[in-house]
């Protein structure tokens, strides 16, 4: 597959580049509602979530994550139980106080492989300043003529700061589907804020999706988890 060869070249760049300058660490988290681009994966219920990450003093990085997820149709019915693996590599730095992060990511489903899909991202920081652009370089068959299909665009932005002991991040995005129409509106964007403090954060999304009463996508959620980082 495309995306598994993509992945593998760069773990093994990661991976042969010197283990002795590298670092190994993992995190995991509970949270009462996984959101991700301003969206709920688990029908706004709990998810437990952790990872592993490899970086190397090069910038050179690789790691993967895991989720639950449950999603629902488009009648706000339960339409799949399972999990995510997030696979990715990439290479971050700075150069005169720019920093700057590329890579790939590979959405696996192993429940729901058919739902599979790889984006390359960049990113850009200065000050408090982050901005990013995805683009949808693959995509399993089940997403042909949906979302998350090739050629699919997510454009966001944060601003992140301290307040006192406080992290604050305030944050949006806007995301374009190649398969957007007048008949099938897909395109939307959201918006929140987050305050974080000693591994627990406190989140409000909102998104402009239009929904139906079942499953109120655009609904304000508030949400609460909590995190912590390992070093191995």
């Amino acid at each position: 597959m495309k995306k598994t060869i993509v992945l593998a070249t760069a773990v093994a760049a990661v991976l042969t580049s010197g283990v002795a300058s590298a670092d190994l660490s993992a995190n995991a988290a509970i949270t009462s509602n996984y959101i991700w681009r301003g969206v709920t994966q688990t029908t706004d219920q709990a998810a437990g979530q952790g990872g592993l990450d490899y970086s190397h003093e090069s910038g050179l990085y690789a790691g993967t994550w895991l989720s639950n997820v449950n999603f629902t149709d488009s009648d706000g019915n339960d339409s799949g139980e399972g999990y995510e693996m997030d696979l990715y590599a990439g290479f971050s730095g700075e150069v005169s106080d720019i920093g700057y992060d590329l890579g790939v990511i590979s959405y696996q489903y192993p429940i729901t492989p058919q739902a599979n899909f790889t984006e390359v991202y960049v990113s850009g920081s200065a000050s408090i300043v982050t901005v990013g652009v995805s683009y949808t370089v693959d995509a399993a068959s089940g997403n042909a003529g949906n979302q998350f299909d090739t050629g699919d665009i997510y454009v966001n932005g944060s601003l992140d700061f301290s307040a006192g002991k406080s992290d604050i991040s305030i944050y949006g995005g806007s995301y374009s589907f190649d398969n957007d129409s007048s008949s099938n509106d897909l395109d939307y964007i959201h918006y929140g804020a987050s305050i974080a403090k000693d591994g627990f954060t406190f989140a409000v999304d909102k998104n402009d999706i239009s929904s139906n009463a079942a499953s109120a996508d655009d609904n304000v959620r508030f949400t609460v988890s909590y995190s912590m980082d390992f070093e191995l």
